[in-house]
């Protein structure tokens, strides 16, 4: 398995995907992967037009997902994953297919849009342990492994407050009415769910707050907002985390806010210090130890943990970002993909990766935060 690149398929990320393209990029970048199949759109067309720009020979260029399962499970040089790229309603259909079949999966965030789907996908994941990644990349910058790592080494001491937040601006106007792919289906319920920007970028900063702290979110009380006439999903999240262990914290996700490109941010305070990492300059983070000057840490320098400097590509001082972050999933993935393809111990390869569990708990974050701000943002816990 060290002799060849793991053979890739690809269902979306066709022709006007955004990213598809992101997915492509981060797999080629290490070197791990070679995209040799896929079913690309619901349009037969344009996928066969999106396969063939790609390079994809005719026969592996399928019109739905549905055949391109069952024909890879069949071929003896059938892909050893395949990434799902389609909005969020499709996920939980097209990763069954292929799973049923034996073949492992990396899906996009959020791992679907009802619970009943999740819980399936998890008891099926259960019955035929096949590897499964979520790509939640943000957790792939290697300052915010640092930031886990010291969490994890007890540096900040007992966590007291988790502040994060995600805003952006780029549907502060109705941008789903002017046909814009992207815009269109992440505000319809029917191929989104119901989350709008909480299950667009509020399971990011969920995630994220859970990666680095290890602590679990036990219940919310959250008020949404549509703030732009006629949208039918929330544009904008404010609530307040209760976190098992007696942590406490507050999160934030607008899309409507302008001037925040993509404002992802992240503060964590225990009683032995505190740390921050903000998306716009991943390559430093913040760390202060309680009564000492803060110390800025960045990407590369000596000292940092194991896992960044595994995550860690290019010498100090040369910026990384949002394509490397997404390229360390893929690479974790792969050194995950190679032992079981090996029938050998995964020992540590898959341990940072985002996988079925951060999808429940995506899920059922998901949920409680709608019924919060139904019942008059009542704290009300996650059910997984």
């Amino acid at each position: 398995m060290t002799d060849r690149r793991l053979r890739l398929g690809m269902v979306g990320g066709g022709a006007g995907s955004f990213i598809g393209g992101v997915h492509r990029m981060a797999a080629r970048l290490d070197d791990q992967y070679e995209l040799v199949a896929g079913a690309l759109s619901s349009d037969p067309e344009r996928a066969r037009h999106s396969a063939a720009a790609l390079h994809i020979e005719p026969d592996r260029a399928y019109a739905d997902y549905e055949t391109m399962a069952a024909s890879e499970a069949g071929r003896s040089d059938r892909i050893d994953v395949v990434s799902v790229v389609t909005p969020n309603d499709s996920h939980a259909a097209i990763c069954h297919a292929f799973l049923s079949r034996g073949i492992p999966v990396i899906c996009d965030k959020p791992l679907c849009t009802s619970m009943q789907d999740a819980r399936s996908l998890a008891e099926l994941l259960g019955r035929t342990g096949l590897p499964f990644v979520l790509t939640h990349n943000y957790t792939g910058y290697p300052l915010v492994r640092e930031a886990r790592a010291r969490v994890l080494a007890g540096e900040l001491g007992t966590i007291r407050v988790v502040q994060v937040e995600y805003p952006q601006e780029w549907l502060a106007e109705a941008l789903e009415q002017t046909g814009q792919k992207q815009a269109a289906w992440r505000t319809d319920p029917a191929r989104s769910g119901p989350g709008g920007s909480v299950g667009d970028i509020g399971t990011h900063a969920h995630q994220l707050a859970g990666f680095v702290t290890g602590l679990r979110l036990e219940s919310v009380a959250a008020d949404l907002s549509s703030f732009v006439p006629g949208r039918r999903l929330d544009d904008d999240a404010r609530m307040l985390l209760r976190y098992e262990g007696g942590a406490r914290g507050m999160l934030w996700c607008s899309q409507v806010a302008p001037g925040c490109e993509n404002g992802l941010r992240l503060r964590v305070f225990g009683d032995k210090g505190g740390l921050e990492w903000l998306q716009a300059e991943p390559n430093v983070l913040h760390f202060s130890p309680l009564g000492q000057p803060t110390r800025r840490l960045t990407r590369g320098m000596p000292g940092l943990s194991e896992a960044a400097a595994n995550a860690t590509r290019i010498p100090a001082g040369h910026p990384e970002g949002y394509l490397e972050a997404f390229a360390q999933i893929y690479t974790d993935a792969a050194a995950l993909l190679r032992s079981w393809l090996a029938g050998t111990p995964s020992g540590d390869a898959g341990a940072l990766l985002p996988g079925i569990e951060d999808g429940l708990r995506n899920v059922a974050f998901i949920d409680a935060v709608i019924a919060s701000h139904k019942a008059d943002a009542a704290w009300t816990r996650l059910e997984i």
